[in-house]
């Protein structure tokens, strides 16, 4: 399975270990930047190219990180066909359903609120985790997608 991974400065170090964490396992991995730490870059120039490949390759995955996740998110939500789904501590259920119920394509990990630790096992459990396919669910994401 290919991941596209994108962030902007917040995420960066967060990124480049979540990426040889993803490696390590046998991912395919797409890194849509940042390739190098720059305190004035901007979030939507590296997450606008994660949510287009995964729009296009629909097979892909995609994992986006931020400061607190929810700019990059609004940012991936804007292509159509792009589900992505915020998470920065709490509860670990919420990513299930992110992808059990929402069938999330893109999950956006906020930096600045979760260890490198917890991330890998958030990450682990959203990539684990299966659509239901149930119709009711099927349903909603037809309507999301056709909007």
């Amino acid at each position: 399975m290919k991941i596209f991974l994108g962030t902007d400065h917040a995420g960066f170090t967060l990124k480049n270990d979540i990426k040889n964490f993803l490696e390590e396992k046998g991912y395919e991995i797409e890194d849509m930047g940042a390739h190098n730490l720059n305190e004035n870059d901007d979030y939507p120039d590296y997450i606008f190219p994660v949510a287009e490949g995964v729009s296009k390759n629909t097979e892909s995955l995609g994992i986006i990180f931020g400061g607190s996740g929810q700019g990059e998110a609004m940012v991936a939500n804007r292509i159509k066909g792009i589900r992505a789904s915020v998470y920065y501590g709490g509860s670990t259920k919420i990513i299930r359903l992110s992808r059990e119920h929402n069938n999330a394509n893109i999950l956006s990990l906020g930096a600045r609120f979760i260890s490198t630790r917890k991330a890998k096992k958030v990450v682990e459990l959203w990539l684990d985790t299966k659509f239901s396919e149930e119709e009711r669910h099927l349903r909603r994401i037809n309507k999301i997608d056709n909007l």
